[in-house]
């Protein structure tokens, strides 16, 4: 019924840019917060960076100042804007998002994760 779809990965030196697009698409009735994590190899995954639906942002400490977050409730799309990337900043990138949707002549409430997209930053 719902699915997230992210782009904008791939592989960028130290020091440069990425932007990552997630749409969400199916029969929804709202979104509320959206976000991004990151999974490095052998580690847990992390929040990045969330917003909410009024706009409100936090980050994690070690990407404030690299990183903005945004998004466009119009089109059910989340950003993250990646500057200054860093060796390890390297890791699958997933967005997330809390949302409602239609079934029928129900709602349904739920927490649902793309599929990941790859960042990868040479030194």
């Amino acid at each position: 019924q719902v699915q997230l779809v992210e782009s904008g990965g791939g592989l960028v030196q130290a020091g440069g840019s990425l932007r990552l697009s997630c749409a969400a698409s199916g029969s929804i009735f709202s979104i509320n917060a959206m976000g991004w994590y990151r999974q490095a190899p052998e580690k847990q995954r992390e929040l990045v960076a969330r917003i909410t639906s009024g706009g409100r942002t936090n980050y994690e400490d070690s990407v404030k100042g690299r990183f903005t977050i945004s998004r466009d409730n119009a089109k059910n799309t989340v950003y993250l804007q990646m500057n200054s990337l860093k060796p390890e900043d390297t890791a699958v990138y997933y967005c997330n998002a809390g949302l409602t949707y239609y079934k029928g002549y129900y709602r349904y409430s739920g927490d649902y994760w793309g599929q990941g997209t790859q960042v990868t930053v040479s030194s």
